[in-house]
């Protein structure tokens, strides 16, 4: 059944769905990685994709938009009403530390935040500690080890905001050993443990907070295409 926010039909969507935040990199990746590739929604300009691995695993691919608002309605929707289970978030993310490269590949086994996104659930003060699904995470590690990746595991920062007023912000979580910064992983975390279903946030290092490298057109390109292959290897193992 339609969503206010999807137009796929009920089975449109395999059990286990990619999340880039682009659109137009869901569209990439359904017609490079997979076969037999079906549009089943296109509301809003979000695409979403069902088809085929190599190996035969239906899975889908479908973009998130940009920021925990709007990875939350869409993670929601598919959980809720679509009969996913599993979401692999693959993104980009600006890195904390120094031995974090440009291209690495950050599984965000913890995500830290500064939004106010649990402030409806009333914890009495306490802080809810969004972590990835375990089973997923490892699967992914051992993807990204086989396919010789430089992969680093830890806690990264969800964040609202993509411009600080305070150019030293980033400081207090680099200290905390956050790895890198992105926007979405903990709404998607958060709706995951809500709902009972898995979540894991792919990341490809994109640019380096120290000294404000970031990467080329190429080495996004190159780096893209190491983080899709590690989220499909991980996403056929729970097809």
């Amino acid at each position: 059944m339609a969503t206010p926010h999807i137009a796929a039909k009920d089975g449109d969507f395999a059990k286990v769905v990619l999340m880039p935040g682009d659109p137009l990199r869901a569209e990439w990746i359904a017609k490079t990685f997979l076969k037999d590739a079906k549009l089943v929604t296109s509301t809003r300009n979000v695409y979403g994709y069902t088809g085929y691995t190599k190996n035969g695993k239906r899975i889908s691919v479908m973009a998130s938009g940009m920021g925990m608002p709007s990875i939350g309605i869409y993670s929601y929707e598919l959980f809720a009403f679509y009969g996913v289970e599993s979401i692999i978030r693959i993104g980009t993310a600006g890195a904390y530390q120094k031995d974090i490269g440009l291209g690495d590949v950050i599984l965000a086994e913890g995500s830290c935040t500064d939004s106010n996104w649990m402030g409806r659930y009333d914890l009495k003060g306490g802080t809810y500690s969004a972590v990835a699904s375990f089973p997923l995470l490892l699967s992914a590690y051992q993807a990204a080890k086989e396919l010789g990746k430089n992969v680093h595991v830890g806690n990264v920062l969800s964040a609202d905001g993509y411009y600080d007023a305070d150019p030293d912000y980033w400081k207090k979580w680099a200290g905390l050993s956050v790895l890198g910064v992105e926007m979405e992983s903990y709404a998607l975390y958060a709706n995951a443990a809500t709902l009972k279903k898995n979540a894991l946030c792919i990341l490809t290092v994109s640019n380096s907070f120290f000294g404000g490298e970031e990467m080329s057109a190429e080495q996004r390109q190159n780096g893209l295409v190491d983080m899709v292959e590690v989220a499909i290897r991980t996403a056929e193992d729970f097809a």
